[in-house]
């Protein structure tokens, strides 16, 4: 009986479609990142404005654990972004992670950024990029640098599931995956 609670009641993520949030992202990233539940959800919607489009993508356990990405053009240059995402004199440094002009931050275990220049196709307003923000909210399964890896790489597969979604206007390539983190660069200041 033992046997039939745990393969009933503890796989729920391992049971979302292989590629959840209408294809964005690996099911394998939410498995290794969110403990193990009952039941499990997910949820991935684009929506075009006149600021250009958001795509949105959680993944949420029945123990309220939560791993999520949002997605959304904008206007600025790198130089913003780094503001912004850097920490400030108390937090520890930033680890970056590039390939060409795709770049990723990895800010803390439960946060990491990513910025791919994108001129959307419909936008009022001006937009050149699109970011990709994602975190964990509750408990986790995976801890400390195996976190930051995999919130990295859940924020560039969004970003590039969202590029191609939302229909940005250059034609880009990208890598199957970013470099891993060990082989990144700790930022403490903005980049020369």
């Amino acid at each position: 009986m033992t046997f039939g609670y745990v393969e009933i009641f503890t796989k729920g993520v391992d049971r979302l479609p292989e590629r959840p949030c209408a294809g964005a992202v690996d099911r394998d990233l939410a498995a290794r990142a969110l403990p193990s539940a009952r039941s499990a959800k997910e949820r991935g919607r684009l929506e075009q404005g006149m600021h250009g489009f958001t795509f949105r993508c959680s993944v949420q356990t029945s123990g309220d654990s939560i791993l999520v990405a949002d997605a959304q053009t904008g206007d600025g240059e790198p130089k913003n972004w780094y503001e912004y995402h850097l920490p400030k004199r108390d937090e520890e440094g930033a680890i970056e992670v590039s390939s060409g002009d795709i770049r990723a931050l990895s800010l803390a275990p439960d946060y990491a950024s990513v910025y791919v220049p994108c001129v959307p196709p419909r936008s009022e307003l001006p937009a050149n990029h699109l970011i990709v923000d994602a975190s964990t909210v509750g408990p986790t399964r995976a801890k400390g640098d195996e976190l930051r890896e995999i919130l990295v790489d859940f924020a560039y597969q969004l970003a590039r599931h969202a590029y191609r979604a939302g229909e940005c206007r250059e034609p880009r390539s990208f890598p199957e995956s970013l470099p891993r983190l060990s082989r990144g660069r700790v930022l403490d200041a903005l980049p020369e």
